[in-house]
């Protein structure tokens, strides 16, 4: 394993490790209360005033009943729990609710009102999922009753309790804390969008949804979305929290899914995919209850997340142990998710975190796997573009390769049609000239001077011919002692003329060192047309003409032309055009 991918491991200890830390402060200066945690309660009627109830009407122990249809009465006496009279704050987290209010009785004799209800949190509701009460008045607090109407569950009634500072320092906290991973989740969900698009893997598709429902829950449960809709604010807000989340869930599940593939079995597959779909099941219903039966939804909604949890890291760490490089790629970018979704199943993160508790830490760990997913895919994917673009080098190395002579480097037979077709049929009709070549009397020297000479001798030839290649030229060897060029944009008489020039050079050529001067000679057979003339045609016209040249004495040029207009000839004048060699 490289350095860079053990660094991550330090990495996301650290994260945990800073998580804590983060909560651990909070204990010295502020005081966290929940209704089984040192908050007294009374069940009174929607009608009955909050300052009613006397302290004897309080219990202080055993669970609310019958509240969802009344007010959940709350009573705090700053005295009993340390809690500076003169100068507090209380941040009280949203939940499902129709009304929320508090009292401070004053020790002068006087009281406060404060409120907020569903659809309308006015300005008192924070970043972070919280909604803050302050007392108006410097006089000190003796007592402070707080009243849920609507309330869904008794589990979600807490409270902290801390200074004005160290509460605006908390939610100042929160709020840099949520829209840093909102804006990482958000780069991220475009960016696994483009991915996928680009490589068409249905992981990332997957994977994009994932980190674009986290940050719409995100939006939703920090109550950023009540800038635009306040309307949403209390219940409405809850309930899509709990269905996003849930359904983020599947999305998750399922890109692990896709992403392993094979590395799967189909029934392991089916039974981790099955579990990432009841989650929204369960969300959606855990979304409209209230009371004791809300209480247990959730209970249901945690051991599922859990159970996913578990079988997603089963998958991984059996595809990561036969080998799938994938599943170690997305088993360092999910450890710290599924490990912040194991602890919040467990652990009861309450106030912690600035207040944000569970979901600002799934949040966060949400925002850290998005990134490293995207860098590891991002690191993937351009290796198999590196590799790819090295097959695709070598495949036109092979095909160049499968298109040449071996023996002379230059187009067989195969090449230089396609290379014709590919140079010169481009559905005009430019003129396109045909060069047949042939060694003459070549069996003499394979037979006098034996095959290797004879080998020699068409390389040099060839060498000859290879300095005509260019844009509007191509040259080849048929087989044996036949040669090929072909070239567009010669008139009939330069035509010729090229074809004579080409004759007299290659029987230049000095062969003297291994042929003991003898001279060798071609002869040339050359065919005139167009580049909308078929190739067949043009063969066979030179062909003929190459067939003329040998019975006519060898070491000749006749021509054939396709207008038939034109008589055979051994060899033309020069004029008009000469060919620049």
């Amino acid at each position: 394993m490289d350095i860079g991918r053990r660094g991550r491991f330090p990495g996301v200890m650290l994260l945990l490790l800073a998580l804590a830390l983060l909560a651990l402060p909070q204990a010295a200066r502020a005081v966290s209360l929940t209704l089984h945690d040192g908050l007294c309660y009374a069940i009174v009627p929607n009608d009955t005033p909050i300052e009613q109830p006397p302290a004897s009407a309080f219990a202080c122990d055993g669970r609310a009943r019958d509240y969802t249809q009344r007010i959940l009465l709350l009573r705090v006496d700053p005295a009993q729990h340390g809690i500076d009279p003169t100068d507090m704050a209380l941040l009280f987290r949203v939940t499902r609710f129709e009304r929320l209010t508090v009292q401070y009785s004053y020790a002068d004799g006087s009281s406060e009102q404060q409120s907020v209800r569903r659809g309308d949190f006015g300005s008192r509701w924070r970043t972070g999922n919280q909604i803050s009460f302050s007392p108006s008045r410097q006089v000190p607090v003796r007592e402070i009753r707080i009243a849920y109407r609507g309330l869904a569950s008794d589990r979600l009634a807490r409270v902290r309790i801390l200074s004005r500072v160290a509460a605006t320092r908390d939610l100042a906290l929160a709020a840099a804390a949520t829209s840093w991973a909102l804006t990482l989740l958000l780069i991220g969900a475009i960016y696994n969008v483009s991915l996928a698009l680009a490589v068409r893997r249905q992981f990332l598709a997957w994977q994009a949804l994932w980190a674009s429902l986290v940050m719409t829950w995100g939006m939703v449960w920090s109550q950023l979305v009540l800038i635009a809709l306040p309307s949403l604010a209390g219940t409405t807000t809850s309930r899509m929290g709990t269905l996003l989340s849930s359904v983020a869930l599947t999305a998750a599940t399922m890109s692990v899914v896709t992403a392993l593939g094979d590395a799967m079995t189909p029934r392991w597959r089916r039974i981790v995919a099955a579990v990432g779909f009841a989650a929204p099941i369960v969300g959606v219903t855990a979304s409209f209850l209230h009371g004791t039966v809300f209480s247990y939804s959730f209970i249901l909604m945690d051991a599922i997340c859990l159970i996913d949890v578990v079988l997603v890291a089963g998958a991984l760490a059996l595809a990561w142990r036969a080998g799938n490089g994938e599943a170690r790629d997305l088993t360092l970018a999910w450890v710290t998710p599924m490990v912040v979704f194991g602890l919040t199943s467990m652990i009861d993160f309450g106030t912690s975190l600035f207040g944000g508790g569970a979901q600002l830490a799934v949040l966060t760990a949400s925002a850290v796997q998005t990134v490293i997913l995207s860098i590891t895919a991002t690191r993937r994917f351009s290796r198999m573009r590196v590799e790819l673009d090295a097959a695709r080098a070598a495949e036109t190395v092979l095909a160049e390769l499968a298109n040449r002579d071996p023996l002379t480097g230059l187009l067989n037979r195969r090449g230089f049609i396609e290379r014709s077709n590919a140079t010169f049929d481009g559905g005009n009709t430019a003129s396109f000239g045909l060069l047949l070549i042939d060694v003459d009397k070549f069996k003499g020297i394979n037979d006098r001077f034996g095959h290797e000479v004879g080998d020699t001798v068409l390389c040099r030839i060839a060498a000859r011919l290879h300095l005509l290649e260019r844009e509007l030229c191509i040259a080849g060897r048929l087989g044996g002692e036949e040669f090929v060029v072909g070239i567009s944009g010669l008139n009939s008489i330069a035509l010729e003329e090229f074809a004579d020039h080409i004759r007299r050079e290659l029987g230049a050529i000095d062969h003297d060192a291994v042929t003991r001067q003898r001279r060798v000679t071609v002869s040339i057979g050359v065919a005139a047309g167009s580049t909308a003339t078929p190739f067949q045609r043009l063969y066979g016209m030179a062909d003929r003409a190459l067939y003329d040249a040998k019975h006519a004495g060898r070491d000749r040029v006749v021509f054939h032309s396709d207008a038939g207009d034109r008589a055979t000839r051994e060899r033309l004048a020069r004029d008009q055009r000469s060919f620049d060699w």
